[in-house]
């Protein structure tokens, strides 16, 4: 009999069997019946903890059937540095050798299997050896041998050591799903020309550093947030929806081999304070990366325990909690079905010596010194459009982070959020530095739902920040020894084809009729954002558009999109719905919505009618660095590498197992 056996199906089939190429993998870092993870390929940096599972897979049915379904369980394994002997994992390592684990899967092998819902079962053995680290730099191979004959090996490159503190601080801004399709535009936008010259640029303009990053993740060209948040923070790629971790096939989402991230090094290492803000809820992948470490994105009430409290079912790097922690989501904070095991979050946090602050008049009066809790609303921040030019939206929102049946009042934006989470990390962490991560979360979510000028505004918002997070760290003495950097994530296929006249458009019957509203070339004439609108003025300040509702108007659209009716103007009700269900036709299938921009030409879908909105893209993503160690990230190098030139710049490559006050444990 099997222990812990579980046939997984539907669930597994769709978590653990990851697009690369096919359409499902047995399991995405594993084309052969053993497993080494982490794979062939990785980097780590020197004294990085992580864990290390190996897997033998014994499929019962399918192509792969192999072995009557019973896999061996005296695999053996060894490592060897370049030019050494090979060892025992456990002798290298000086651990003791751990138990046999034992489980079972299901995944289907194409989408014939999974229409005809003959998935394909595996039994799997396995060992998994935790909190294990590599020092010296150079070349490792990882060999597994199983089933008399049959070997897996892994090849690890240690990236050279680095110990020395050249930045004291790191802010790192993300735009998530942020291009330079998006930048050009929300340029265009927001800042005049006159003869094709501009007369004021974005505070990226002047950064004196920009890169560009890869983004797909370890099995998929195509990445979502929660891994590539992760390969971020860790210079470890994983699969979709998994963080600080290599997705396994165990029914335990959180007993995956983890990889410690860089806040767990920083405070480890250095004993410096951090922070993460975002304009989502903290729960969501790019917030809670910093410290998650599960295949499972959408466990968001244990993954809000483990930002306070750390691991806590494994022995694990310890931390205590973020020093500024701020951004929406009080689902996971209100006692209920959202927050873990039903507690009230905010009391966790305040027993822990938080300040609890539910708007942002409380944020502002919060004390410095203290550590600093910030939820503002239920779900994510609302967008910085909907917040400043159609107040009127957000009455309609029944969002209050208290859990009143009203909507929230006094909702900091990026900038108050991030200017206050400076003063905190300033003062908590003193002469030990800090790392803070600002996510500017709904370019990413507004670009999903083809709300093109909510995402833009977002966008100038977080380049509004970034001009005021400069002009901060002036202020307290502390920019020249403070690391600044810019990117995203992942991006969108979003780009400006030309501009639209509204008023013809909205007269114009028929499809094809409205489609000549769209000018080109010549035809696309100039941007009409940064005209003075007679009567109407937004107190934005000289960054943002001075119209958002001119006649003419951007064209823009998505490489990947549902069907949708297209009018290119603001909707100024709020954000976009582009797709719906029609009754009667499934659950799963949508249509263009009847009630957004009823006035727009039908643009027909390029996605699975399953798919109600647009979905990332290849595109590389831009990085922008001004600060110690900015000429580390010129020219284009993949995501895992912007990590270790944090890490790096920080000090965090280390010849032994360093602690605060020493080395050790």
């Amino acid at each position: 009999m099997l222990s812990r056996l579980s046939v997984v199906a539907v669930y597994l089939a769709a978590s653990l069997s990851t697009v690369s190429c096919q359409t499902f993998r047995r399991l995405g870092t594993c084309p052969a019946l053993g497993c080494v993870l982490p794979p062939d390929q990785q980097d780590f940096l020197p004294g990085q903890q992580f864990d290390i599972r190996f897997e033998v897979h014994a499929p019962v049915n399918g192509s792969e059937a192999f072995n009557g379904g019973v896999p061996d369980e005296k695999f053996n394994v060894t490592i060897a540095k370049e030019g050494g002997r090979s060892k025992s994992i456990a002798n290298f390592f000086h651990l003791e050798e751990p138990t046999i684990e034992k489980w079972t899967f299901s995944w289907f092998e194409d989408l014939f299997a999974q229409d005809a819902k003959t998935p394909s079962v595996v039994n799997v053995a396995s060992k998994i050896y935790r909190r294990v680290a590599l020092y010296e730099p150079g070349t490792y191979t990882v060999t597994l041998k199983y089933y008399s004959g049959k070997t897996t090996t892994a090849s690890w490159a240690v990236r050279p050591l680095a110990t020395q503190k050249k930045a004291k601080n790191i802010i790192f801004f993300i735009g998530d799903g942020m291009t330079t399709n998006m930048i050009t535009a929300a340029r265009l936008l927001a800042h005049k020309t006159i003869n094709g010259k501009y007369q004021s640029l974005l505070q990226l303009d002047k950064f004196p550093v920009l890169g560009h990053q890869m983004s797909h993740s370890i099995d998929s060209f195509i990445t979502d947030s929660a891994n590539s948040a992760s390969a971020l923070y860790s210079g470890h790629k994983s699969t979709v929806n998994a963080m600080g971790v290599y997705a396994d096939s165990s029914p335990d989402a959180f007993d995956d081999p983890k990889v410690e991230t860089i806040v767990e090094l920083v405070t480890r290492i250095w004993g410096s304070a951090w922070g993460a803000v975002s304009t989502a809820f903290l729960a969501d992948a790019t917030p809670i990366a910093l410290t998650a470490h599960t295949r499972s994105r959408y466990q968001y009430g244990a993954l809000i325990d483990q930002a306070l409290h750390g691991v806590t079912n494994y022995s694990w790097t310890k931390i205590d909690g973020p020093d500024a922690y701020f951004g929406g989501g009080a689902e996971q904070f209100l006692p209920g079905s959202g927050s873990y095991l039903g507690k009230d979050y905010y009391a966790e946090f305040a027993k822990k010596g938080y300040t609890v602050s539910l708007n942002n008049t409380s944020l502002q009066a919060a004390s410095n010194s203290s550590k600093a809790l910030g939820v503002f609303c239920k779900s994510n921040l609302p967008v910085w459009l909907d917040r400043n030019i159609f107040p009127e939206n957000l009455g309609k929102l029944g969002n209050d982070p208290s859990g009143a049946k009203a909507a929230a009042k006094d909702i900091p934006g990026l900038k108050e959020m991030t200017l206050k989470a400076i003063d905190v990390l300033h003062t908590r962490g003193g002469k030990k530095g800090f790392f803070l991560m600002s996510e500017a979360a709904s370019i990413d979510k507004q670009m999903h739902s083809l709300d093109y000028d909510r995402a833009l505004g977002d966008l100038l918002e977080l380049d509004d920040t970034v001009r005021a997070t400069v002009a901060k760290l002036k202020a307290l003495g502390i920019l020249d020894e403070t690391l600044i950097v810019v990117s995203a994530d992942h991006g969108h296929g979003f780009d400006v084809f030309g501009s639209a006249d509204t008023k013809y458009l909205a007269e114009q019957d028929g499809n094809r009729k409205k489609r000549s509203a769209v000018g080109v070339y010549e035809a696309s004439g100039l941007s009409q954002y940064t005209i003075e609108n007679p009567g109407v003025s937004y107190n934005t300040g000289p960054n943002f558009p001075l119209n958002w509702d001119p006649r003419y108007v951007i064209a823009a659209g998505m490489g990947a999109s549902p069907d949708h009716r297209e009018s290119f103007g603001v909707n100024k009700t709020g954000p976009r719905v582009p797709a719906a269900t029609i009754p009667g036709r499934g659950s799963s299938d949508y249509y263009a919505s009847s009630t957004d921009n009823p006035e727009g030409f039908i643009v027909n879908g390029t996605l699975p009618v399953d798919q109600s909105q647009g979905v990332h893209s290849l595109t590389d993503v831009p990085v922008y660095a001004m600060g110690p160690c900015q000429e580390t990230f010129g020219g284009t190098y993949s995501n895992i590498d912007i990590f270790y030139k944090m890490a790096n710049c920080l000090g965090l490559a280390q010849p032994t197992n360093k602690t605060i006050g020493g080395n050790g444990k």
